[in-house]
């Protein structure tokens, strides 16, 4: 359990909004946007604070920025050694959401990175891929622990795959130049043609994942039909604009957000936590073009695939299949297992639960409709399978998903302090515009 800090500064008279920090930077963060709604949506649902926002990450390097400023708490999404002993010293709370090595005493909500790589590993497994590779930052130790979970997830299958690591520069120290791009993007064009084809590249964020589409096409490689490119973190503005759109795990950087403002207003108000770190689970793969293959080289396997996933909800059968596809059942369970590590029954029930999820989140419907529509007799035997495949209840997934849609809609900006015209403040609300639009952060 964690003790409250003891803190020095100005108590918060009542009446008085506490002064909180927050530090993020929104251009060079995929995350950073998703985190501070999250923020914001808890102060909606609580007490507002007057939040000032570092954009430029003034506070990184600069230990009387804390003094300037009566702060109550900060939730820092870059914190260093040096923001720790300043609010150490200054007795201010401090939640670190910087998703990576764990500080001294410091609650750290954090992703589970592990997870996010399994979840490419299995999307590429799901499209029949046998060849595997991972492009990352070999001194980023989230992208280390996406790799591993990624390796992982396609070990299980008894497939290994090839690994493009390099460091990555940083992003504060300026080392992110356009010269490094074309490098790397040339660095990377190189290791795409000693790959197999068709290969499945899970990439460490969604920024990897463009200098990959980038090295492509200098390569003269086709995406998705020589080379299948994922990314994490789905940010939506850089998958959308990608050239095909860009695959993406989807983290769950809203409810962070949440939780490190709920983890910082327990601080202030002087009550314990319950533990250091939190643990944030990604949510799923968001499918786009640039994924959007079937790489079987078995025509009447791929056509006995392509039929699952078309018809699987209409009360399809593995004899149905076989005569669709003119292969003997024996030989199809073979095969699918070759391909696809699991039976042409388990693929009939994944994509059939794939469906009931996407109703459950995205309609209203009850659940005898839902049933009617993937293939369910009757609704029990729906919530019993659902039951069996998630561990929860069709129910409970439903809420849960509303309650991360709910993170997820527009809130109001923060309250901040303004300035006069004309004149700088250390909390300044809009981005620097000599920063750069990339980053390598998760």
């Amino acid at each position: 359990m964690i003790a409250p800090v003891a803190t020095k500064n100005r108590p918060s008279p009542v009446g008085l909004q506490r002064c909180v920090l927050v530090v993020a930077h929104p251009v060079w963060e995929e995350s950073a946007p998703r985190l501070l709604h999250g923020i914001a949506l808890y102060q909606r649902e609580h007490t507002p604070w007057e939040v000032h926002w570092d954009n430029l990450g003034q506070s990184l390097s600069d230990a009387n920025w804390f003094k300037r400023q009566p702060w109550d708490g900060v939730i820092s999404r870059h914190t260093n050694a040096l923001q720790v002993e300043a609010c150490r010293r200054l007795g201010i709370p401090l939640v670190d959401v910087n998703n990576s090595d764990a500080l001294a005493g410091v609650p750290n909500i954090v992703l589970d990175n592990f997870a996010v790589g399994q979840l490419g590993g299995e999307h590429f497994i799901d499209r029949g891929f046998r060849d595997f590779a991972f492009c990352g930052f070999g001194n980023e130790a989230w992208s280390c622990e996406r790799r591993d979970g990624f390796r992982d997830a396609i070990s299980t299958f008894g497939r290994s795959s090839t690994v493009f690591d390099r460091d990555y520069p940083g992003t504060y120290t300026g080392g992110c130049t356009p010269q490094w791009q074309a490098d790397e993007i040339d660095h990377i064009a190189r290791w795409l043609l000693t790959l197999p084809k068709p290969v499945g590249i899970m990439c460490c964020n969604d920024f990897r994942a463009l200098q990959v589409l980038h090295a492509a096409r200098h390569a003269s490689l086709r995406v998705p039909e020589d080379i299948a490119v994922l990314g994490a973190n789905d940010d939506e503005a850089r998958c959308e604009l990608a050239n095909p759109p860009l695959s993406s795990v989807a983290t769950n950087h809203l409810r962070s957000g949440y939780l490190a403002a709920e983890a910082l207003d327990r601080l202030m108000q002087q009550r314990p936590l319950d533990g250091l770190s939190l643990v944030v689970e990604p949510i799923e793969v968001i499918a786009r073009q640039s994924t959007d293959l079937l790489a079987v080289a078995d025509r009447k396997v791929a056509t006995a695939a392509r039929f699952i996933r078309q018809k699987a909800c209409e009360g399809l059968t593995v004899d149905e299949v076989c005569r669709h596809a003119g292969i003997a059942r024996t030989q199809l369970e073979e095969k699918f297992r070759k391909y696809f590590g699991r039976s042409p029954n388990s693929e009939i029930r994944r994509v059939q639960l794939m469906r009931i999820r996407q109703l459950l989140q995205e309609t209203d419907l009850p659940l005898d409709a839902i049933s009617e529509l993937t293939g369910f007799k009757h609704p029990e035997y729906l919530i019993v399978f659902f039951k069996r495949a998630t561990g929860e209840s069709p129910g409970r997934f439903r809420r849960k998903m509303r309650f991360q849609a709910r993170l997820a809609e527009p809130v109001s900006c923060p309250p901040r302090s303004s300035a006069p015209s004309g004149a700088s403040s250390p909390a300044s609300s809009s981005a620097s515009r000599s920063a750069p639009a990339s980053s390598a952060r998760p």
